[in-house]
Parts: C-alpha cells; structure tokens; sequence
C-alpha cells in the first residue's frame, strides 16, 4: 500500500492542508526552518503514534491552537485490498489522544500501530549508536511493537509491574512483599528479553552486510547483552528460569540499591567494528562516519524487517540523509537505497540538486512557512 493523501489540520506550522502523495512519492524541496522536517514528522506520527524527533504531543500542537489532527489514506498498489483511513489527533486540554483506523477507534493504541510501515532516516539517527543504551533498547521496542504480536502489550506489562516493584523497595517494604511482583515481572520480562535476543539474532547478519555496503567493506556486528545470565536459555520458558533465578541472586543488592537492578530494563544492544581480529564498541571508539554507517545500516535493517513480518514494501521517509555523510558513503547509501526494496519515497532537500534517490521520479514540492505547493 501507499500513502495516497494526506491531510493536516494544526500539526506545528504546517497549517491547514490537503495533499494528494504521487504512489512513487516526492521531494519536498525547501530552505531550513520551513516545515520540511514536520511533513515527514507528521507522516512517521501515522505509524507509531509519536514524535520520531521526541516531542511531547502537546509541542506538536500549532501556537494558538489547541488541537492537530492528521489523516494518512493508504491505497492498494494492487490487487483488492481495500483502501485505510488512519487519523491521529490530540487535544490539549486534557491531554487527550484519539486514533482511528476507518473512522473506528480501536480498543488499544496498540492495535492501530503500523498501518503505514513507515522508516524513517533522520541526521538525529546518530544517537541510536551514540547515545545511552535506552537509545538502542527504545529502537528496539518500536521495531518490535510493529513486527512481532503480543510484544508491545508483554512491554507494557513489564514496565508497569517494575514501577510497582521499584516503589516497594524504594519504601523499604518487606521481601514478601517486593517478591509479590516478582512472577508477572518474569513473565512478561522474559517474553520481552526473548523476543529482543531472537531478533538480534536474526538480524545480525542483516545488519553487517548492510554496514558493510555503505562503508565499503569494513565489518560491524551487533549482539544482545543481557543483565541476565542466559547461558544455553533459549525459549521463553528458560529465559523465564534465568530471569527468576536473576532475581533472587539480586535479592540483597536490590535491597542496598532500592531498585530493581535486573531485566530487560538493563539491558543493551552492542553495536562493533570488526577490525583485524579486534572488535570495538562504535559507541567508544567509532569515528562520526562509522557511527553513522551504523545508524543507516539498522534502519536499513529495519526495513527489511517490515517486507519480511508484514509483506509490504516500507514507506522511506528520508530527513535530509546526505547532509552528515562524506562523498564515498554518500554515493555507497544512494546505489543501495536504489537497490533494495523499497515503495513510496518521500524525502526532504534544502534545493533540487541534492534530491539524488530516484532522481528522475520523483515530482518536486515546495515547501515555505509550512505551506506546502507542488
């Protein structure tokens, strides 16, 4: 499916506006501070139900307003599937969010996640490799949240039941009392940490070859290090067993801490340069070049992950890609970004020379003080 049009009431500067997306997609051209970011930002908001760049809902809200709303009508490239209608709007008074999929507002937010598979490539990305390891764990749960079922609501659960758990050893409550927690934590803990593992797993090779291609050779990997000793645990049920087990062996350093200090919550994804035999952390010793590489290569990753889960081309939204990269990567990233598998393109440029994927198909917008004209 494609994005077929998309319409904006009051979401940040971009106004009042009906567009009509071409199926191959468009460049909007237009010079900083116009809006370019938003539009994309706008369209990533149809698939998760968040900022990609972090904001709070209510700093998505225009200045003067107090509601946005965004629709996104998604058409069948082919076949008879039938077309979807997915809106998005929050009202700041009360701080109410309301989704609908076909005018039907679904029991859970949950259940609405995805409807675009939409990727997005963004400069920011970067931190994704540079950053803390909740960086790298919130990556994770979003690209699971969209591919694997009962992964978003095992997540919730977990970190619900760790707020509770936290709370009673903070306040010094009675081991009894903590241990209460203990059996919903493992289980939902335990689904979240295997489904993390496998798809690490999974992926890994997926993610070296595409770090590979755009840096021209060089070797990267990445692996799931867990704060739980997993040794041989592979199914849900053993991690479940290690987990349990992680916890009592914890029992007194939570008690000194006042907090959990096992779980998923504490674990990390490990991002390295295979070099010459070493292996170094990106995150400590890679250059801006490799740590970029590295961000393109697991959204590259995560494309692949949506034609593979949810057999549909992904909708590429490409933030301004080439501005951070030398010339080698550049043209590395535009001859694979031509290669793979990918639907509708929607991409940002600060002028019309710098729109390099799909160069010749791509219809030319323009975009000043959010108003977007074709």
């Amino acid at each position: 499916m494609h994005l077929s049009r998309l319409t904006l009431r009051h979401f940040r500067n971009l106004g009042t506006q009906d567009l009509e997306l071409p199926p191959e997609g468009v460049a909007i051209v237009g010079d900083n501070a116009q809006g370019k970011s938003n539009l994309l930002e706008a369209i990533y908001y149809l698939e998760t139900f968040r900022s990609f760049r972090g904001a709070r809902d209510e700093q998505l809200v225009a200045f003067g307003e107090e509601v946005f709303r965004v629709t996104g009508d998604l058409a069948a490239d082919v076949g008879e599937v039938p077309p979807v209608q997915v809106t998005a709007a929050y009202q700041k008074r009360g701080k109410r969010k309301k989704i609908t999929v076909d005018g039907v507002e679904p029991e859970r937010v949950g259940d609405a996640l995805g409807r675009v598979a939409a990727v997005v490539f963004s400069p920011a990305d970067v931190e994704l490799v540079s950053g803390g390891p909740g960086e790298r764990r919130r990556y994770l749960d979003i690209v699971l949240s969209l591919s694997v079922p009962g992964y978003l609501r095992a997540l919730q659960e977990f970190r619900k039941i760790l707020v509770r758990r936290n709370a009673a050893l903070k306040d010094e409550q009675p081991g009894g009392v903590v241990m209460a927690w203990d059996q919903g934590l493992v289980r939902s803990g335990a689904a979240v940490a295997a489904a993390r593992r496998e798809w690490i797993e999974t992926r890994c090779d997926a993610f070296r070859e595409y770090y590979a291609a755009v840096s021209g050779g060089a070797g990267a990997r990445m692996a799931y290090r867990s704060s739980v000793h997993l040794d041989g645990a592979r199914s849900a049920e053993e991690v479940a067993e290690a987990y349990r087990d992680a916890l009592v062996a914890s029992a007194e350093r939570e008690r000194r801490n006042g907090t959990t200090v096992v779980g998923p919550h504490r674990d990390e994804v490990v991002l390295r340069l295979e070099n010459e035999g070493d292996e170094l952390d990106l995150r400590d010793y890679g250059s801006g070049g490799q740590r970029r590489t590295a961000a393109l290569a697991l959204r590259l990753v995560e494309a692949r992950t949506i034609r593979e889960t949810r057999s549909q081309e992904p909708l590429i939204l490409l933030d301004d890609v080439f501005a951070e990269l030398d010339g080698g990567r550049s043209e590395r990233v535009l001859e694979l970004m031509e290669r793979e598998e990918t639907g509708q393109v929607v991409l940002t440029a600060p002028k019309e020379s710098d729109v390099r994927i799909r160069r010749d198909a791509l219809p030319r917008w323009r975009i000043s003080a959010g108003k977007v004209s074709a």
